[in-house]
């Protein structure tokens, strides 16, 4: 393998808190490499638009504590195809880039490994996602501080649940995974947590609210990701009301405040770490790679692996919730 000089960071997919802590963290580390490093605006898309910027120690000076990425993302229809890939790598070639870093979620390394295979380029990527469902690392860049989020708004309308003896329903994101609702919703005593995973028992879940009430609970908390079978909080709220009962019911959707925010002190130590042991796995002759977190130590992952392998969700996690809300 030809000798690194010159490295390409990109930030891809869905922005999460920490993505500006991993470039800030790639940019200084090949730096000290006494490597070049471009950035690359909006993704794979300024890939193709060759939108490149070189990057200094002082270009990524002050961004640790910023939520969203300062080199921007976007969505790609033309990397999905060889033509836009080709136009992506000839770009690299005209800026004089021998490797690149991704920072995303499984749609970013999904094209990184074809971009990888077609090209024969050195791409090592960072997991950057709220949704923490990448296979290979126990966390990803941004988890923490979307939880964080979640439990501070709960914390909320915990208050005005109690005051006014009302149920929520809290829908969080998690199109095709319940990590942010189930994490979420045991740090902050939600009375159910409802997952893509799990198949909704709507009739169970309306038995287990009668019994709440019962015990002189006058109010409850009820997680749900946005991608739960029964279909949303408005659905299970709608489905819930045929039942009947004395149930006053609201529904809030936090939505994409989920993603924004300062990262907290653990997503920007993580990304930081990440973001080092990638530029490491690049001059370490690693490609088409990952690099993770697992039992708190760096590992290199085959975007294959990540790529085909599902993240389970936590069984015991599940219980839990029904084991503390007997």
């Amino acid at each position: 393998m030809a000798k690194i000089k010159k490295i390409a960071v990109l930030t891809s997919g869905g922005d999460s808190p920490g993505m500006n802590a991993a470039i800030r963290a790639v940019v200084r580390k090949g730096l000290h490499e006494n490597l070049k490093v471009m950035g690359v605006l909006r993704g794979y898309e300024g890939l193709i638009n060759n939108d490149f910027i070189p990057m200094s120690s002082k270009s990524v000076g002050n961004i640790i504590q910023r939520g969203g990425t300062i080199l921007k993302t976007a969505r790609s229809e033309r990397f999905l195809t060889p033509e836009g890939r080709s136009i992506a790598y000839e770009n690299l070639l005209k800026n004089k880039c021998d490797a690149l870093v991704v920072i995303g979620g499984d749609g970013t390394f999904k094209g990184a490994r074809i971009f990888s295979e077609e090209h024969n380029l050195p791409i090592v990527g960072i997991p950057g996602t709220i949704d923490n469902d990448l296979y290979g690392t126990d966390m990803t860049i941004g988890f923490d501080t979307a939880l964080n989020t979640v439990i501070q708004a709960v914390d909320k309308i915990r208050d005005t649940a109690a005051s006014h003896e009302r149920i929520f329903f809290v829908e969080v994101m998690g199109r095709d995974a319940g990590f942010i609702a189930l994490r979420s919703g045991i740090a902050c005593g939600a009375e159910a947590v409802l997952v893509p995973e799990v198949q909704t028992d709507l009739k169970e879940l309306h038995n287990h609210l009668t019994n709440c009430m019962s015990k002189k609970k006058t109010s409850s908390i009820i997680l749900v990701a946005e991608g739960d079978d029964a279909g949303g909080a408005f659905s299970i709220k709608s489905e819930m009301e045929k039942f009947g009962g004395e149930f006053d019911m609201k529904v809030t959707v936090l939505g994409h405040i989920q993603r924004g925010g300062s990262p907290t002190a653990y997503d920007r130590y993580i990304a930081t770490k990440l973001g080092v042991a990638a530029v490491e796995s690049l001059l370490d002759d690693q490609r088409s790679i990952m690099v993770g977190m697992l039992h708190r130590t760096v590992v290199n992952v085959p975007f294959n692996q990540t790529i085909k392998h599902h993240k389970n969700i936590d069984q015991e996690l599940l219980n839990m919730v029904d084991i503390l809300n007997t």
